[in-house]
């Protein structure tokens, strides 16, 4: 059985369509402060991340999102792994800019562009919260967006847009901008969501690039099946799912899972334990 992940192409790059996410690797639980400080506490060397990204590439999962050009201890595990297991990781950076109307801010803005392709960023992805204050609901429109992306372009990088807010997608198609990706929340919970999940379906279905779904567990709110299952069955063949885990182990579970959900099979997974598991339950 073939457990290299399917691909597929964004801008001309060959992504796999599960990608790591970083969350549960820097910190952000969007459970509670203890957990974002567990997390850190347990990932603060370059070398602790190894295991979980070596896991990832296992299945040829061979890219990673996040804010990483802003981000330096999870920009130095990129590079060790890389160093330690010979393969290279597509960095897919989600830089927060600012986008204030000022010479100043531009410059700012500029910079940090410029610091995603020095750490070797293949995309450039504007954050969401830099994003969406440009938005403007009457017009339809995101205003002097283009200036940024031809920052990006400039720099000989990818872009593309992070949005939790959908009309960031619907917007950007209806202007044909310069992106050729979107990241876009969307899990069976309606987590973080800013609309109902049906409507999210259909923005992501009618796209015009693919889109890099994220929170497809929504932090935890629901197990790895149920978010799998839905999310997979949900999304268009081109389109990308970004998976973080909080361990090697995690990796493995949601690789399993997705190559069972996609080639239309039940999972080889060990059942979940219990104290006093019911025998219609079983266990392997």
């Amino acid at each position: 059985m073939n457990k290299l992940f399917p691909r597929t192409t964004v801008g001309g790059v060959s992504l796999p369509r599960m990608l790591m996410g970083t969350n549960w690797l820097i910190g952000y639980s969007h459970r509670s402060a203890a957990a974002d400080s567990g997390i850190r506490e347990k990932y603060s060397t370059p070398e602790s991340y190894l295991p979980v990204i070596e896991a990832y590439l296992d299945y040829g999962i061979d890219a990673i999102m996040g804010p990483i050009s802003t981000t330096p201890i999870a920009y130095e595990a990129i590079k060790h792994a890389e160093d330690v297991t010979g393969k290279k990781i597509t960095i897919i950076d989600t830089p927060y800019i600012n986008v204030d109307d000022t010479a100043e801010a531009r410059a700012e803005a500029n910079a940090l562009i410029k610091k995603s392709r020095e750490i070797g960023s293949t995309f450039c992805l504007i954050h969401h919260a830099s994003a969406e204050q440009l938005v403007n609901k009457n017009k339809r429109i995101i205003d002097r967006l283009p200036d940024y992306l031809y920052m990006i372009r400039e720099e000989g990088l990818v872009p593309g847009l992070s949005a939790h807010m959908p009309e960031l997608v619907q917007y950007s198609d209806l202007n044909e901008y310069d992106v050729e990706t979107y990241i876009q929340i969307f899990n069976c919970m309606g987590f973080l969501m800013q609309v109902e999940v049906e409507s999210v379906a259909r923005i992501i279905n009618d796209a015009k690039h693919p889109v890099m779904t994220i929170k497809p567990f929504a932090a935890g709110r629901c197990t790895p099946f149920v978010g799998l299952t839905f999310s997979w069955n949900a999304i268009r063949d081109c389109d990308m799912i970004t998976v973080g885990a909080a361990s090697a182990a995690e990796v493995r579970e949601d690789a399993e899972l997705s190559l069972a959900i996609l080639g239309r099979r039940f999972p080889d997974l060990t059942a979940r334990s219990s104290p006093a598991p019911q025998s219609v339950l079983g266990h392997k």
